[in-house]
């Protein structure tokens, strides 16, 4: 089983944030004991934006076993598919963000997603197996 996993979470995690750092790493740990946790290139890229450095970030990945995949060009597609339905329904963003990119790598790429954004994602995201820490 594939999961990906959203910044949020792995952020709750490696923060130990007060908030969800237990119920996200609680969900992380039954999810790893699953099968492979995966980032994307974009979480990857938020990820390093709040460490010292790639080699920090890299190093901490390595440790939690989350494995770097890089998105397909049928995922990308994907991605922009749905960003046009978003703004054909009136959504305010004009440009494509990290979140639609997020999804379509997991609708394409993986059995699920591990978010803590799962509203957002279950609207835009059809067929999308959504899991939120709990």
């Amino acid at each position: 089983m594939i999961t990906g996993v959203d910044t949020s979470v792995l952020l709750d995690v490696v923060r130990a944030d007060t908030s969800y750092g237990h119920t996200s790493a609680r969900a992380f740990r039954r999810h790893l004991r699953e099968g492979t946790i995966v980032a994307s290139e974009v979480v990857w890229a938020e990820l390093t934006s709040e460490f010292g450095g790639v080699t920090e970030m890299e190093m901490t990945m390595n440790d939690l076993g989350v494995v770097f995949d890089p998105m397909r060009r049928d995922a990308a597609a994907e991605a922009g598919r749905i960003f046009r339905e978003y703004r054909r329904r009136g959504g305010p963003r004009e440009r494509v963000i990290a979140d639609f990119l997020v999804g379509a790598h997991a609708l394409m790429q993986t059995d699920r997603l591990l978010t803590r954004d799962r509203g957002f994602y279950r609207e835009y995201f059809e067929g999308l197996t959504v899991i939120a820490p709990e």
